[in-house]
């Protein structure tokens, strides 16, 4: 993992909207995780908070909950992030989510529902 090399400066970039420094930063995924100074897993739980807060299309949560795993996050820490970035993005936008992210994880949750009975306050 590579460290951000100095914050003030990079805080400075990105308030001037430095246009060298976000075309580096934006050029590859493997640019920007360096340049992020987080680790890759890390670096995909916050993508995958990002595309929860936008409201993202479907495919790109698969993509990035690839990335999650494939840097050793676990299925609960995936789901989790949804749970976590509830209170400040709303329900909605976590309910909407999750069906996404179900299928990222090889989890179909629609699927799953069909003729399951749901009882208001008990759950399934």
């Amino acid at each position: 993992m590579q460290s951000v090399p100095d914050y003030r400066r990079t805080l400075r970039q990105l308030t001037i909207r430095d246009d060298a420094f976000v075309e580096r930063v934006m050029s590859s995924e493997a640019t920007n995780l360096a340049r992020s100074g987080l680790d890759a897993k890390t670096h995909a739980m916050v993508r995958l908070a990002a595309l929860v807060a936008m409201g993202a299309a479907e495919p790109s949560y698969r993509q990035v909950v690839h990335a999650a795993l494939e840097a050793g996050a676990t299925v609960d820490e995936v789901v989790g992030t949804l749970v976590a970035v509830m209170p400040l993005t709303g329900a909605p936008r976590a309910v909407a989510a999750a069906p996404a992210v179900g299928l990222g994880l090889g989890y179909d949750v629609q699927d799953a529902l069909e003729g399951i009975e749901f009882i208001e306050g008990r759950g399934f």
